[in-house]
């Protein structure tokens, strides 16, 4: 099964845009699906807010994972890291015009009216599956550009 398909199925069943991205790819990392899970589950919906996008948000999770910086010296892997996440986010907003959730969705879910306007017209299952869809394409071109 493809990342993509994995992330799908994940927010198919229940789980947010950063949880289905971010556990997609974790086991790669070493790390266990559900605690994937339960880390990325403050961060669907743009952490509630509408904010930035929970799958940007879990691809540069699992950027942190391969790339990210862990020793206080170490500068230049801190700066590595920052600009892959740097080049990730400028793709994502690339290819669907944003990177924060309520522009990607015409609505903010922060806003109880508005979380009813999304409902109703089913924009969590039309425009989610697409941005989570972008989100794995994109993080899997930039994890194979700069291993």
């Amino acid at each position: 099964m493809s990342k993509a398909d994995k992330a799908l199925e994940l927010f198919s069943n229940n789980f947010n845009c950063c949880q289905s991205v971010f556990a997609a790819f974790a086991p790669d990392f070493g790390l266990d699906e559900k605690l994937a899970l339960m880390l990325g589950t403050a961060f669907g919906g743009g952490a509630r807010n509408g904010e930035m996008c929970g799958a940007v948000s879990g691809a540069l999770m699992v950027l942190g994972l391969k790339y990210g910086h862990f020793d206080a010296s170490d500068s230049e892997q801190k700066s590595r890291a920052y600009s892959i996440a740097v080049e990730y986010t400028k793709r994502f907003k690339s290819a669907n015009g944003s990177i924060v959730c309520r522009d990607l969705l015409g609505y903010d879910l922060s806003k109880p009216d508005e979380m009813a306007c999304i409902k109703e017209k089913g924009l969590f299952a039309d425009v989610c599956p697409k941005a989570i869809k972008s989100a794995v394409e994109i993080l899997e071109s930039v994890l194979a550009e700069y291993e």
